[in-house]
């Protein structure tokens, strides 16, 4: 299906577009289907009594606007730098969106993005000279730009005082900062574009959980569900499943043929959270460290700057969970019911090639209070317990794709499934999937309506997003535009001043 057909339909024809899930995939296609299609019946179903109680909600996520400036586990070699490089452009393209609405007053940037620099903190000289090499690599990059590196202890106290209060004086450190960084409440944003979305039309349907889809003869979708008053029926034209760890679940029900094999492997995370207003002042950035040798990239610890309904916070972690649910208010049944004939050795396999992840969650999950602590003082020394409680964040389902050769791998990212004949679609896996929101569902947009994308919507995405309407998916690059990073970068040096 590359257009919305005819509009008038049966008793049941209630939507041109149904999105599933409250969260931010879904909030930022509705906002765009919303500006290309205003006509066009769009609605979101989400099965909570509110948005954003998922992976999008504040405390459900670090609040890292990823750029690539701070994220080791982006860029094991130091002297590659295509990964960070590409995660940075992305994230421009999410920016000029969120300019573009503000822009044309429909969104308000402060109640949801704020400037905040991001560090790297290593320690020892094996990652010192790690972190040297990698800022050679990234200082030459034009998205890297303003980065500075330091291994004097009196610039980086300057940098982030808290990570050197009663440090010991003989240890080898060094660090990098960049000061273009973000922190974002995913959660704030998502309202943003669900109310404009409302604004233009749409409907929000909250307490509505899919448990089924069907296709019909004429290509449209049939979807049933519950309610609090009991039962629902949907048609739509096209559906979005953007309901996170659940989302390969509902794919499977609706017998979508390229998940055939997929499966998901749910891992959670916690946090150490301080509300103390004076040491959370002390502290202005985003501090991200290297992760033990060995470990998986998920356990990359930070200390956060984090400012939630203007209020600010630290949170370091994450401290990794694990439970066979697929959404941190869901079932402990979910992940059985993704398990099929067709991904169970794929899964198996997946295991197998990553034992050290099996390792890890098992000691993560004996771990005591006293030992994640000792994690916390090693970028915060002089930290007291009496400041920090730890609260759960939001559940991943990281993605395990079939492999002709590995039979399965463990993916550390998101994929956008599309049918065959376009007339539904899914996001699968996890991080940077908020941060990189905007050019996926751009993706969604070429993948889905190719006719309407031709036509008329890649003049008015150029507009609001110079550059990329021309953007070479496969290679997931973004091309420079001087308009472009001028545009992204006010947004967030006006966040500084607000």
């Amino acid at each position: 299906m590359t257009t919305i057909p005819n509009r008038s339909g049966g008793p049941h024809d209630d939507a041109d577009v149904v999105l599933i899930g409250g969260g931010i995939m879904s909030a930022t296609l509705g906002s765009m289907l919303s500006v290309l299609e205003p006509e066009w019946r769009i609605v979101l179903l989400e099965r909570a009594e509110g948005l954003a109680t998922e992976s999008s909600g504040p405390w459900n996520n670090a609040g890292t606007g990823h750029t690539g400036f701070c994220e080791l586990n982006y860029m094991p070699d130091p002297a590659d730098g295509a990964k960070p490089a590409a995660i940075a452009r992305q994230f421009h393209l999410s920016r000029q969106w969120w300019a573009y609405l503000a822009d044309a007053g429909l969104i308000e940037p402060e109640t949801f993005i704020h400037s905040t620099a991001h560090m790297n903190v290593v320690f020892g000289q094996r990652d010192v000279d790690y972190l040297r090499r990698r800022y050679e690599t990234l200082c030459t990059e034009p998205m890297f730009t303003g980065m500075q590196y330091a291994d004097d202890r009196g610039t980086i106290e300057r940098w982030a005082p808290l990570v050197m209060h009663g440090r010991a004086p003989d240890e080898p450190i060094a660090a990098t900062l960049h000061p273009d960084g973000t922190d974002i409440d995913f959660g704030a944003l998502t309202a943003a574009l669900t109310r404009l979305l409302s604004d233009r039309g749409g409907r929000i349907l909250l307490g509505h959980e899919v448990r089924t889809l069907s296709q019909e003869h004429d290509g449209s979708w049939t979807l049933t569900g519950r309610k609090p008053q009991g039962g629902f029926t949907m048609r739509a034209r096209m559906v979005f499943v953007g309901a996170g760890g659940l989302a390969l679940r509902l794919l499977q029900r609706a017998h979508v043929r390229e998940v055939h094999g997929y499966a998901v492997l749910p891992v959670g995370a916690a946090f150490l959270r301080c509300a103390n207003p004076d040491v959370a002042r002390q502290h202005a950035n985003k501090v991200y460290g290297q992760a033990p040798v060995g470990s998986p990239p998920m356990s990359v610890p930070h200390l956060d700057r984090r400012l939630v309904h203007g209020r600010p916070y630290l949170m370091f972690g994450p401290y990794a969970t694990f439970s066979t649910k697929l959404l941190k208010h869901g079932r402990w049944v979910d992940f059985f019911g993704t398990v099929r004939w067709h991904n169970a050795h794929v899964i198996a396999a997946a295991l197998i090639q990553n034992l050290t992840l099996v390792t890890y969650l098992i000691t993560q999950a004996l771990a005591g209070s006293r030992r994640q602590f000792r994690q916390l003082r090693r970028y915060y020394p002089t930290a007291k317990p009496a400041d920090w409680e730890l609260v759960p964040a939001g559940q991943r389902a990281q993605l395990i794709t079939p492999d002709r050769q590995r039979v399965g791998v463990l993916q550390h990212g998101t994929e956008l499934v599309v049918s065959a004949d376009r007339s539904i679609a899914g996001l699968l896996g996890a991080s940077p999937g908020a941060s990189t929101a905007v050019p996926i569902m751009l993706d969604a947009l070429q993948r889905c309506f190719p006719d309407r994308w031709c036509s008329t919507w890649h003049k008015t995405i150029e507009e609001a997003i110079p550059g990329a309407a021309e953007l070479d998916w496969d290679a997931t690059a973004v091309a420079d535009s001087t308009r472009a990073t001028a545009h992204s970068l006010r947004l967030g040096r006006t966040r500084q001043s607000s």
